[in-house]
């Protein structure tokens, strides 16, 4: 059972945070592990596999790049402690921030946060669509292949973004 079955929605890369907790009470009710206690052996693990998955899928879907993630590994587009290949381009301008902030003081902090803010945009707008509008059968694997490299990309500058927050 994979996380959107538990919930009952449909697979998708962004999730409506509207319901979610909700739902996720209403199945942590469900599948409390203390409602099960005269229950059978059998039964009680299921109810404790339920609710550790349940409490994990509610984690992941709280972040939207987690849940890109988890759908991609549910699709079989990315492995975990994969080694993925962005462009030349992408680097050289990801190596650039990294070296404005090893050289830079406090006040290159806002023009590196920018920058970053910037890229972020740039790389969000064209996968906009797919991840706002993913349909399960309908959007294609070269569509969340650009969507794989946008999470690799966002996880660069994620990583620079906090490196530039730990300087405060």
């Amino acid at each position: 059972m994979n996380y959107f079955d538990l919930f009952e929605i449909p697979v998708q890369l962004k999730v409506d945070k509207t319901r979610l907790p909700e739902k996720y009470f209403e199945l942590s009710r469900k599948f409390h592990p203390d409602f099960f206690i005269n229950n059978p052996e059998k039964e009680k693990a299921e109810a404790l596999e339920k609710s550790a998955l349940l409490n994990k899928a509610f984690k992941t879907f709280q972040n939207p790049d987690e849940t890109i993630k988890y759908v991609l590994q549910l699709k079989g587009l990315l492995r975990e402690e994969e080694k993925y290949e962005l462009p030349p381009d992408f680097l050289l301008e990801v190596l650039e921030l990294n070296e404005q902030l090893m050289d830079g003081d406090e006040s290159v902090k806002e023009n590196i946060q920018h920058s970053i803010d910037n890229i972020q945009s740039s790389i969000y707008e064209p996968v906009k669509k797919i991840v706002e509008g993913y349909q399960e059968g309908i959007t294609s694997k070269e569509e969340l292949l650009q969507v794989k490299e946008y999470y690799y990309k966002k996880k660069y500058l994620d990583r620079i973004r906090q490196q530039l927050n730990g300087m405060a």
